[in-house]
């Protein structure tokens, strides 16, 4: 674990050689404590639980100090997952096989008379993937609230939403070799891990560092190799299946006197890093290897963001897929960013709003970007993947699987011309439904759109052949059997039906609207 930033009245008694056995003994604690997702939304009750996932704890202290009898999960709760004092009595009955030395030994607590002080925010974290359920433990820096400052500019950052947003975004396709770039805490490698035969985490902070060794330590991961340095410079002339990163994408002055936070600033100017990223994929990825990654993108007076990062994956040579979620106008951007780091109004928030606005000024950005970007080093006879998106809705969790059954159903239907995909056989999937919308007493609709329930939720506008079409596809008939009956029944000729149909139908099997029929 880094140095404690708060020094402990116990003196450490252990050397390095002693971490594996504290952390098992602690991993042994927190087990015995249940102190796990599941018992801390019981132990605080819902509302309060929920008010601590936007950042407020004092429903969860004031549920804390309802508990009468010694309850170890709250215990460490309290000290740990709110950052606050405990009795020092209550810490070492809660940790009965660290103890109180080894707990001070990992860096975790400060001991006083007689509370502890918490060092770290240490707390559960659970999921389910497509490799099924896990419940872990993750340590991070404490927080604002925990600091009651803003934060340091080493300040390593636990999970938060983008963080949770990128692990659910993972294809977890096997991988001989993953490369996490970026680390920080090490929620993409702990993620990667679980479908990686090996897999390199790296981070240009040392501290960050050691926090995501603990982490891999304290949660019985193995096959994590952790490497110092900048960007690609640790993985220099290697090359890998699988590359995951949530890189330091925040566009932030380059000026004196504004904070550069480590856990969220690349140290380029505007949005240079994650062009920098993809460079760098294309150099480090394998044919067929996949890069994932969140970023930042800049609109410009005279250039449109999506056209900005679509030139970037031009330039590198690669398949690219950009979702973008969130447009922000440069004022908003800048108070976003300067709130996250701590300040909160007054004349030091003018002063550092003034700092962004210039910047933005100087290189004429009007707005800026967030969304997902995934990268494919092009294999040998692979249709080159290109999708460039704009989803501002609501879309499903866990999104890793829909994303490679998508990069699968166009590789398949782009492998085929039209006479090959004519006689495929295909099915609406289960969460796809017709809206249909007429004017009063017509007998006609006037819209019509096909709606995706889980995934990215996209909406489709339908014309009148193309509804036909995929109303008829029920795996019986194959699409041009299915495009001949419907131009005869809409009296039409049938080429130009179905010549005006199948880029649509293709579309709909790449985004999972339309499946292939199951062999019978």
């Amino acid at each position: 674990m880094p140095h404690a930033r708060l020094n402990s009245t116990v003196d450490a008694r252990s050397k390095d050689a002693d971490r594996p056995d504290l952390i098992g003994r602690l991993r042994d604690d927190l087990g015995v404590a249940r102190f796990t997702v599941t018992r801390l939304d019981e132990v605080l009750g819902a509302g309060p639980a929920a008010a601590l996932t936007r950042g407020h704890r004092v429903p969860a202290h004031r549920a804390l100090d309802l508990i009468i009898e010694f309850d170890a999960a709250a215990v460490l709760a309290r000290l740990f997952v709110l950052g606050l004092p405990a009795d020092i009595a209550d810490v070492a009955l809660a940790l009965p096989t660290l103890e109180l030395a080894g707990a001070v030994d990992l860096g975790l607590i400060g001991v006083g008379d007689t509370t502890c002080q918490p060092l770290v925010d240490l707390r559960p974290y659970s999921f389910t993937d497509s490799w099924g359920a896990a419940d872990w433990w993750l340590a991070s820096d404490l927080g604002e609230l925990a600091l009651g400052a803003p934060l340091p500019e080493d300040h390593v950052l636990g999970v938060g939403g983008a963080s949770l947003t990128l692990a659910g975004l993972q294809l977890g396709r096997p991988s001989d070799l993953t490369l996490d770039l970026g680390t920080g805490c090490g929620i993409q490698a702990l993620h990667a891990s679980r479908f990686s035969g090996r897999v390199v985490a790296t981070d240009i902070s040392q501290r960050a560092l050691d926090y995501a060794s603990f982490n891999a330590a304290l949660n019985g991961i193995s096959n994590v190799e952790f490497r110092l340095g900048n960007m690609f410079e640790p993985v220099e002339g290697e090359r890998f299946d699988f590359l995951v990163t949530n890189p330091p994408f925040v566009i932030t002055p380059r000026v004196q006197g504004v904070p550069s936070y480590e856990y969220r600033d690349g140290g380029r100017v505007g949005d240079a890093i994650v062009a920098e990223v993809i460079a760098g994929a294309a150099k480090h990825l394998k044919p067929g290897g996949v890069a994932q990654l969140l970023g930042n993108w800049e609109y410009r007076s005279d250039e449109d963001g999506l056209d900005r990062i679509a030139g970037w994956i031009d330039v590198a040579g690669l398949d690219g897929w950009v979702i973008e979620r969130e447009v922000q106008d440069a004022a908003l951007y800048a108070q976003t960013w300067i709130r996250d780091g701590g300040t909160r109004a007054g004349a030091e928030f003018d002063r550092l709003e003034g700092a962004w606005l210039d910047d933005f000024e100087r290189r004429g950005v009007t707005s800026v970007g967030f969304g997902y970007v995934l990268l494919r080093s092009r294999a040998k006879g692979v249709v080159p993947f290109r999708r460039l998106e704009r989803l501002a809705g609501p879309v499903g969790a866990g999104l890793g699987a829909q994303i490679a059954a998508t990069l699968d159903a166009f590789d398949w239907q782009a492998s085929l011309d039209d006479a090959e995909f004519a006689r495929a056989r295909l099915v609406v999937a289960p969460d796809v439904t017709e809206e249909r919308h007429y004017w009063p007493g017509d007998e006609h609709p006037a819209v019509m759109n096909l709606r995706q329930g889980g995934g990215f939720a996209r909406s489709y506008p339908l014309g009148t052949a193309v509804a036909a079409v995929v109303g008829a596809c029920d795996g019986e008939l194959s699409i041009g059997a299915i495009c001949a009956a419907v131009s005869e029944l809409l009296e039409v000729d049938g080429g130009e039906l179905r010549a005006e149909v199948l880029p649509t139908i293709r579309e709909f099997v790449t985004v999972g609207i339309l499946g292939r029929a199951e062999a019978s």
